[in-house]
């Protein structure tokens, strides 16, 4: 069994890579200016390890309670990047994983994750700051997360003020029903505008399977991959 799902593993994976770099020659832009991000959400430790022998790099999860046991199952070597919607009272648990987090939406947030990160540091668990993305909202729905871009340079600014945490740029998703390219075209553009005065904040994080090539037009740095890698979703591992 194993090896069949390697197999149909590495089929997917040639597939959305592919797909990455038509996009990427489309755009005029390098291949290696795009990241891949299996998200591996509900299913098992097992897939991820056969990723990471196909080569697959970086991993993002949803839920925490989910991606601790998974990460602590696999071999290290990857990279863990936190991609959902993120409570407070999880900051703790979620740096003890995480290389990343890519949803930050607000202050309040910001200074959980900053409070664990010392937390792990001050106890030698942990030696580096915490690399967070702030989620921008880009159709104003409290119900999905994200920070209004009206607000972004303030939290932008507050982040950056941490020693704690790394600001490394910005993650969105696409209004459900919206044209896409639009919406990251919006997200490119609040890009730039975070850049002017935090020019270290250069990663774009947006696009997943059916919209990634959209995404990549629009200057994504960053593609997040289930369904189209992985399949449709399978039961959560124990």
């Amino acid at each position: 069994m194993s090896t069949d799902r390697k197999a149909e593993l590495a089929e997917n994976l040639a597939e959305v890579e592919e797909r990455i770099a038509a996009a990427c020659r489309a755009a005029g832009r390098p291949r290696d200016e795009v990241k891949l991000i299996a998200i591996t959400k509900t299913f098992p430790a097992s897939d991820v390890a056969l990723l990471a022998e196909l080569g697959v790099t970086d991993v993002g999860e949803n839920r925490d309670q989910e991606a601790g046991p998974k990460a602590a199952e696999v071999a290290a070597g990857l990279r863990w990047h936190m991609v959902g919607r993120l409570q407070r009272n999880k900051a703790r648990s979620v740096v003890g994983w995480a290389h990343e987090v890519q949803s930050v939406d607000s202050g309040r947030l910001a200074d959980a994750l900053a409070k664990a990160v010392h937390t792990e540091r001050y106890s030698g668990k942990r030696e580096e700051p915490l690399d967070v993305l702030i989620q921008a909202s880009l159709d104003d729905d409290p119900g999905r997360g994200g920070c209004p871009l009206t607000e972004l340079p303030a939290l932008a600014d507050r982040i950056a003020q941490s020693g704690e945490l790394r600001l490394r740029g910005l993650m969105a998703v696409a209004p459900l029903g919206a044209d896409p390219a639009a919406a990251f075209e919006r997200l490119a553009r609040a890009g730039e505008a975070l850049r002017k005065d935090h020019p270290n904040a250069a990663d774009v994080s947006a696009g997943m399977s059916h919209d990634l090539e959209q995404a990549i037009t629009h200057g994504s740095t960053c593609v997040r991959v289930g369904t189209a890698l992985l399949g449709g979703r399978g039961l959560a591992s124990p």
